[in-house]
């Protein structure tokens, strides 16, 4: 249900563009986090569509998923991301007012795609906001790199009127932003992830399951959770576990071949590698683990997956890096254990595996918990920060206040250059192994 002061008429007559610079084209939170906001919106009658770049030719995600720009997969803070770009600037001003959108929401900054959306004529009347999904602390390449940081900071001060962060990590990158600020988290489909999925029957054999679900990579931590798994073989016992335990691992990644052939060596038993698996089997999965563990070591904002296994009602245990303290909280926090330190995380998977009305009573907790970020709950909170942009929005935005993509990019380059930076435009080139910044500069 809406919130009392929710402005339904005026949004109900708004058309909105959520804009992804993530490929659809692989499983992720961001994705997941989309597509249930424009669910949401659908069941309330909000005319929206979702914008995302292509990875392939041949990709369509149905009338409302609008590809538009090109995305290259790009090693970033122990994962994957996305760059992404529009080579034709101009299919993006056609596209923007063909559709005739009243509010743009981006989530996460992508360059140069967001810069050219952002630069579009047809974005000077727009309601544009941002939601901020990216742990950037401690990135290596933004160390090295803080151009592009302040890039994104320099544009949301340019043409954003608000922004969200998923988590208060998030916004602390955008703290001398003046416009509305808040925290709004991830969402969750409570009609898809709750008790009553239905389990998968493979692995219903009396084992208790235990579960990883997520990419295969550095960040992600697989390893650790293998490291811990040996433990509790060693310690319970090869011959029970064998008869009693099972480790299934969901995902594909780069470290996926490398972890199999640990396992192999190691000679680990019922460990399971599932692969990757769609989207729609993924709520079987929760359903069918008695303990859902998530060993990522850095780079999470807030955890999507943690809170849709506490909705299927499964303990979780965890590593509490800043992204997972955030759900996890009084009672859960008691299943955190330090970032890389498999041998906390044994014992803490120890203790659930031996106490069957503990895995009920934290199952239950979660499930309570969870209740708090379902759709409704989250969208009511996203539509009533539009409007609050909204009001605070200046009531004209002339295009030209604001500069030209080069006009901004030397002025960029300008301020860098007072603060001691030495970043020139055959830099930043080389950064990228690309020339962005020609690309950047169009005719209007």
């Amino acid at each position: 249900m809406a919130s009392p002061q929710f402005p339904v008429k005026i949004i109900k007559n708004m058309k909105i563009a959520l804009i992804s610079y993530h490929s659809f084209l692989r499983p992720g939170g961001v994705k997941r986090h989309i597509l249930g906001l424009y669910k949401e919106f659908k069941k309330r009658g909000i005319q929206s569509k979702i914008i995302a770049p292509r990875r392939k030719k041949q990709e369509y995600y149905g009338k409302d998923v609008v590809l538009l720009g090109t995305s290259f997969p790009l090693p970033f803070s122990g994962g994957v991301s996305d760059f992404p770009i529009n080579f034709n600037p101009l299919v993006i001003e056609r596209t923007l007012k063909k559709e005739g959108f009243d509010i743009l929401h981006f989530h996460n900054f992508g360059f140069p795609s967001t810069f050219q959306i952002l630069a579009s004529p047809a974005a000077t009347t727009t309601l544009n906001i941002l939601t901020f999904h990216a742990n950037i602390k401690g990135s290596k390449f933004l160390k090295r790199f803080p151009f592009f940081l302040r890039l994104a900071q320099s544009l949301a001060q340019w043409k954003i009127d608000g922004i969200i962060g998923v988590a208060p990590l998030n916004l602390e990158p955008f703290k001398n932003y003046k416009g509305p600020k808040i925290v709004i988290p991830n969402g969750i489909d409570l009609e898809e992830f709750n008790p009553r999925v239905p389990k998968g029957k493979r692995f219903l054999d009396g084992k208790i399951n235990i579960l990883f679900l997520g990419r295969i990579e550095e960040r992600k931590g697989l390893i650790y959770l293998l490291k811990a798994y040996k433990i509790l073989e060693k310690k319970l016992g090869s011959n029970w576990v064998e008869g009693n335990l099972r480790l299934i691992i969901v995902g594909q990644g780069p470290l996926k071949k490398e972890l199999e052939k640990w396992t192999k060596i190691n000679k680990l038993k019922n460990v399971i590698f599932e692969g990757e698996v769609s989207e729609e089997r993924v709520p079987f999965y929760f359903a069918t683990c008695d303990i859902f563990c998530s060993p990522a070591i850095f780079g999470e904002s807030f955890g999507l997956v943690l809170t849709e296994a506490m909705a299927c009602e499964k303990p979780v245990v965890a590593f509490a890096n800043d992204g997972y303290r955030e759900v996890l909280k009084g009672k859960g926090a008691e299943f955190l254990a330090k970032p890389r330190d498999y041998k906390t995380l044994a014992k803490k998977l120890e203790i659930l595996i031996k106490n069957k009305n503990l895995r009920k009573k934290m199952g239950e907790w979660g499930r309570i918990e969870a209740q708090k970020y379902s759709w409704p709950k989250i969208a009511d909170r996203v539509l009533n920060f539009y409007e609050l942009c909204r009001k605070n929005k200046p009531s004209s935005r002339s295009s030209n206040f604001y500069p030209s993509p080069k006009a901004f990019e030397l002025s960029l380059l300008g301020k860098l250059k007072q603060k001691g930076q030495k970043f020139t435009i055959n830099k930043i080139n080389k950064i990228l192994n690309k020339d962005v910044l020609n690309w950047l500069r169009w005719q209007k």
